[in-house]
């Protein structure tokens, strides 16, 4: 039996960008050119243009303009999450994002890929492979996450990293390709750039007295 290209793409098989999967993304393109248009203080505007999409998210979250995604309904957010400008989501697989999560400029996620020899991606199939982000993840700007990526939990990865592999919990990571450069410990938590301690008024609020 011939397997629809949908049902391919989804279970992230070799698919084919058929009229059936092209008039899926059509609906999508329109809710989010209409979201880079909507102004600032019309939250409630631009939230309604990412649910039309069928994005699911939790609370409290926002993509500054532009923001681009090819389906939106593979893409699930937890609360508390927030883009940078220029955020791009290749969500041909799924794309799961945990609460806490910070993006910085021009981040770009792909779950989209092309096979690598000539005649085989020539054919026109492609694929997407999921991208997992735990919770408390702060992407600096100008990272690359390709498909397959899983990080883990309390991490953050350096600006301008391309992300080719699985990253573990409470590190820091960076680089092209992206490696762990140390442990986050509970010696961090003082300090909010480099040996930069924080005042005692902002550590009070902090630590919540």
């Amino acid at each position: 039996m011939k397997m629809d290209n949908r049902y391919r793409r989804d279970h992230e098989m070799a698919y084919f960008s058929d009229e059936n999967v092209m008039a899926e993304q059509l609906v999508v393109k329109k809710a989010i050119r209409e979201y880079n248009t909507v102004m600032p203080f019309e939250v409630e505007k631009g939230m309604q243009c990412l649910d039309r999409t069928g994005m699911k998210h939790g609370k409290n979250v926002y993509f500054e303009p532009p923001f681009h995604c090819e389906y939106g309904s593979h893409i699930e957010l937890g609360e508390n999450f927030y883009a940078n400008t220029g955020c791009i989501m290749l969500d041909v697989a799924k794309i799961t994002i945990g609460k806490n999560v910070l993006f910085g400029p021009n981040v770009s996620i792909y779950t989209a890929g092309h096979p690598i020899h000539p005649e085989s991606r020539n054919s026109g199939y492609e694929y997407g492979i999921s991208v997992t982000l735990g919770d408390n993840v702060w992407i600096g700007g100008s990272c690359v996450i390709l498909p397959g990526v899983k990080i883990g939990n309390n991490v953050v990865i350096g600006a301008g990293s391309v992300v080719t592999k699985d990253i573990p919990d409470n590190v820091c990571a960076a680089g092209n390709p992206c490696r762990v450069i140390r442990e986050i410990t509970e010696a961090d938590r003082p300090f909010y750039y480099k040996d930069r301690r924080f005042d005692e008024e902002v550590w009070g609020i902090i630590n919540g007295k």
